[in-house]
């Protein structure tokens, strides 16, 4: 355990450009804090001690503002940044090098007794405040941008963004090893590049309704009132 706490320390120093020492990380990081505790209170879970590793659990929520069920499988060297109002559930799988930011959750939709909480596989970077709900798996390398949400797989290498989160980016566009909360610059969510298209078009139809309006009312200036002579004259 002490080994892999030691990795924990490394990951911290590798990812964050402001840690200027490994004892600000051991000392003064809460992330690192709910990894300690969770590491504790999960072996108590696994051994049968719910009671003991639910209030080890809650103690590292108290101190660290991240909640991390005694239940949930944490792989090696997470890296929660900030970490306040990060929520991990029971039945979450997080794997190797996966990097949370703040007001994460990895929550359930489900009130059944299985598997109810998301999958993250190796390498999965989540921005600050997104939200992921369901039983399912994000596959190796994706990323979900900041306050996304997240209820359907995502597959290997993409980042998803939006409510609901679609695909940005492919998995042949990220090829920075790393993306702070999980988007780089010029990541456009793709449902705002439509509502956008529609808009322009609205704005289209409308400049032409008005421009028929102007010729229907100077057709009519012209023909007086007969309006079979206005019909004819409109339509050609």
């Amino acid at each position: 355990m002490l080994r892999e706490l030691w990795s924990e320390v490394e990951t911290y120093k590798e990812r964050d450009p402001a840690l200027r020492s490994r004892l600000d990380v051991i000392f003064s990081y809460p992330g690192f804090h709910a990894l300690v505790f969770h590491r504790v209170a999960n072996k108590l879970w696994r051994n049968k001690f719910f009671f003991w590793g639910r209030l080890i659990s809650h103690i590292g929520r108290m101190l660290s503002g991240i909640e991390i069920h005694p239940g949930a499988t944490i792989g090696k060297r997470l890296f929660i940044d900030h970490g306040m109002g990060v929520v991990i559930g029971e039945t979450a799988e997080v794997g190797n090098d996966v990097t949370l930011y703040q007001g994460v959750t990895l929550g359930g939709t489900s009130l059944n007794l299985g598997k109810r909480h998301p999958t993250l596989e190796d390498g999965v970077i989540v921005g600050s405040g997104a939200q992921i709900l369901g039983p399912f798996t994000v596959r190796a390398g994706a990323r979900v941008g900041a306050n996304a949400v997240v209820l359907a797989e995502v597959p290997a290498g993409v980042t998803v963004v939006g409510i609901p989160a679609k695909i940005a980016k492919g998995g042949a566009d990220n090829d920075k090893p790393f993306d702070a909360y999980g988007v780089s610059a010029g990541t456009q969510d793709p449902m705002a590049g439509r509502i956008e298209a529609l808009l322009s078009q609205v704005e289209g139809l409308t400049a032409r309704v008005a421009s028929l309006e102007t010729e229907l009312r100077e057709l009519r200036s012209a023909d007086g009132d007969d309006s079979n002579a206005r019909i004819v004259k409109f339509g050609g």
